[in-house]
């Protein structure tokens, strides 16, 4: 496709050696990268897609997927943002078949944090009937970022979050031994707490959270 032509030979010609290695070396050396650094990957990317638009609206998630099976993180990141954009709002049941693969595919936290939130929340929010489904099947994975993003999607929900479920996710996990689970349940919960904080306190309290768990919860918290 012209798009991803474009977008491939746009990166290799400003790509950056050292940037790459560094970026690699953030990422614990699970990723490659072009070494290009945010502003303008994302400059550049803007305006290859704003030339090329009539054919990413009309593949979005052919384009994505074949961006996220690329080798370079940058692409993956490219692959995230279309989706974003241009599914909002738009979205089809079998989605969740996409958002399951792009979270298990490639997966650190950089990709799956994003996902989580800004595509698995949304898509929840469009098919609020595949909460129950969804969630459960996550929550109970042997994959850890699909834990990881049960813990996560409702993010950006604030008034609307379902703290019923957010509790009964974190009480399943949090006993977990992984950094990024805990990390996440802390999060999630700290995030929570800009809208509830007295809720997510007394939770905190009455349960046995992890101490990085407990401490990310309450860590705008007074009082606590």
């Amino acid at each position: 496709m012209a798009f991803i032509n474009q977008l491939e030979n746009a990166f290799q010609e400003i790509n950056n050696a050292e940037n790459a290695l560094a970026m690699a070396k953030y990422m614990k050396n699970h990723l490659s990268f072009f070494g290009i650094k945010t502003t303008e990957r994302r400059q550049r990317f803007k305006e290859i897609w704003k030339a090329n638009k009539p054919e990413v609206t009309k593949n979005t998630r052919a384009i994505a997927l074949e961006l996220y099976a690329k080798e370079q993180r940058e692409l993956h990141y490219c692959a995230i943002e279309i989706l974003i954009k241009e599914l909002k709002g738009n979205y089809k049941k079998e989605d969740i078949l996409l958002i399951e693969k792009l979270l298990t595919t490639n997966s650190w936290w950089d990709s799956v944090d994003t996902i989580s939130k800004y595509m698995l929340g949304q898509y929840l929010v469009e098919f609020p009937d595949a909460i129950d489904t969804t969630i459960d099947k996550f929550s109970n994975s042997d994959n850890m970022w699909l834990n990881r993003s049960a813990i996560l999607f409702q993010l950006d929900y604030k008034k609307k979050t379902n703290f019923e479920l957010l509790k009964t996710i974190c009480i399943q996990h949090q006993s977990s031994k992984e950094f990024f689970i805990q990390k996440a349940i802390g999060w999630a919960l700290r995030e929570y707490a800009k809208t509830n904080s007295e809720a997510v306190k007394q939770f905190v309290l009455v349960n046995n959270l992890k101490p990085l768990s407990r401490k990310e919860a309450l860590k705008n918290v007074s009082d606590a």
